[in-house]
């Protein structure tokens, strides 16, 4: 994954977080200034514009934390929370094939749960490092599950942009905006993703 992709992604992660916990104003604006002097450090020191060298799947870097955003989605509790809950946990661990099997095994039993298939499908491109066919399949599958409902379309937006294709992305954050109420309490994430995707930094 282009190492610019990596840094907007983990941005939009880290403020998306902290909206969630409910930093407002100038704390905000504050704890922004912070992850924009990380990321300008990157920038000067490290080398973002180098595209990641290919990898087997046990070799892919720790996942992007995406809790908090998937909370955002779907709220803090849900019957099928333990679940995620384990499989999230050996991902911060560095064993996402087993998290991947724990989220597989979940949808088996819980067939018609479109926030595990979000899940399976997230915890599929942890473990591939990008959009595979059968990540494809599960966020497709959770959109069956649950017409109309933002969360799917988010995070195959955020595969693809994981994977390379930042327009493909932009493409589908712009739908949900679209079709978004003004008041949705998700509506500033995806606005966010947006705007760090369409204005990546420059060196």
């Amino acid at each position: 994954m282009n190492g610019w992709i990596a840094l907007v992604l983990l941005f939009v992660a880290s403020a998306a977080a902290l909206r969630l916990l409910g930093l407002r104003g100038p704390l905000l604006q504050l704890a922004a200034a912070a992850l924009l002097f990380g990321c300008a450090g990157y920038a000067l020191q490290g080398h973002p514009g180098l595209a990641g060298s290919p990898r087997e799947a046990k070799d892919a870097g720790p996942p992007i934390p995406l809790t908090q955003i998937r909370h955002g989605f779907f709220g803090d509790f849900s019957p099928t929370e333990h679940w995620l809950i384990m499989s999230e946990a050996l991902a911060s661990q560095g064993d996402t094939e087993e998290a991947a099997g724990v989220l597989q095994s979940a949808v088996r039993e819980h067939p018609g749960d479109a926030q595990l298939w979000v899940g399976f499908g997230n915890a599929l491109v942890d473990h591939a490092g990008m959009l595979t066919p059968a990540s494809d399949f599960a966020y497709r599958r959770a959109a069956e599950l649950a017409p109309g409902h933002p969360a799917p379309i988010f995070f195959m937006g955020l595969a693809l942009a994981r994977s390379g294709d930042r327009e493909g992305a932009l493409t589908l954050w712009k739908s949900i905006l679209a079709k978004a109420p003004a008041d949705a309490p998700w509506r500033p994430m995806v606005e966010d993703a947006v705007a760090a995707l369409s204005n990546p930094p420059s060196r």
